[in-house]
């Protein structure tokens, strides 16, 4: 049976920036376990995700950059509005995102 190395510690670099990009106009939505017992998993697809957002496509790609670097696997970015959006999937991925940038977080 293989094993799953354990992710590499994050760079305090790196996380300090995405969390930069999640207090400045990031945000989490959750899964609606009463919405998703109630339509089923074939009507209602949704789950947990971490959002970051910004107004300008450099910013997208370095958001991008770092995601990658702290071991993220970022879904497919889309424009809501005049922003650009990174999705960050899956319930694990957003405990580990606001764990890792809980320690920036502004007073």
């Amino acid at each position: 049976m293989a094993t799953r190395n354990p992710l590499k510690p994050v760079k305090k670099s790196v996380a300090r920036r995405l969390a930069h990009f999640f207090h400045r106009n990031g945000y989490v939505r959750n899964k609606n376990a009463q919405r998703a017992e109630q339509e089923g998993a074939q009507r209602y697809k949704k789950g947990d995700e971490v959002r970051l957002s910004t107004r300008s496509q450099e910013e997208l790609e370095e958001m991008q950059e770092l995601l990658k670097q702290a071991g993220f696997t970022a879904g497919r970015s889309f424009v809501k509005g005049y922003q650009f959006c990174q999705p960050v999937y899956g319930r694990k991925a957003v405990a580990r995102f606001l764990e890792m940038v809980e320690p920036f977080k502004k007073p």
